[in-house]
């Protein structure tokens, strides 16, 4: 009698695993994809929060608007002289 009882118990259990495990794992896969896409957005907000600020400063900050031409296009102001380095060559 108790080796069916056990039969019937692994076959409960196997039934249950067989309709459980599926869909577990698939809301494990969710979740683990939910949590990038969180993360995503998270980096995407600090991105425009980083974006507006240097709008702010480009819209209203002469000061910071020159510095970012002289960064980027290289400018200078008249009377200025450029030094610019010029690697050397190779033999």
């Amino acid at each position: 009698m108790a080796k069916i009882g056990r039969s019937r118990l692994y076959l409960v259990i196997g039934i249950a695993t067989v309709l459980f495990l599926p869909p577990f794992i698939k809301y494990q896969a969710l979740k683990y994809k939910e949590r990038k896409i969180e993360r995503q957005i998270a980096e995407a907000k600090a991105e425009i929060k980083r974006l507006e600020e240097e709008k702010r400063k480009l819209e209203t900050d002469v000061s910071y608007v020159e510095k970012r031409a002289r960064e980027k296009v290289g400018m200078v102001r008249k009377g200025e002289i450029v030094i610019k380095e010029v690697p050397p060559k190779k033999r």
